[in-house]
């Protein structure tokens, strides 16, 4: 998993560790929990426009901290920042 470094501490940062690369799961795309659940899916959700609450509803296997942490884990890969390895 790819984590920027940053200023911010962990208690401060949406739990990074709820996002998973395995090559077994979902072709090696990042994901949530090692569910099949990929981060791009999470955030088409959201995109087009899903509330968090109505995500969490319709798939209840779904935590809000997973939402916010797919959301936060793209923001660092588009973020142009250096990234390191911390999983």
């Amino acid at each position: 998993m790819l984590v920027r470094d940053s200023l911010l501490t962990r208690t401060n940062m949406p739990d990074l560790s709820r996002i998973t690369v395995d090559p077994d799961i979902c072709h090696g795309k990042p994901c949530v929990r090692h569910m099949r659940w990929p981060v791009e899916v999470i955030l088409d959700m959201v995109s087009s426009g899903m509330q968090i609450d109505e995500i969490l509803a319709d798939h209840p296997e779904l935590e809000r901290e997973d939402i916010i942490a797919s959301l936060h884990y793209a923001r660092l890969l588009v973020s142009g920042e250096p990234v390191r390895q911390v999983a």
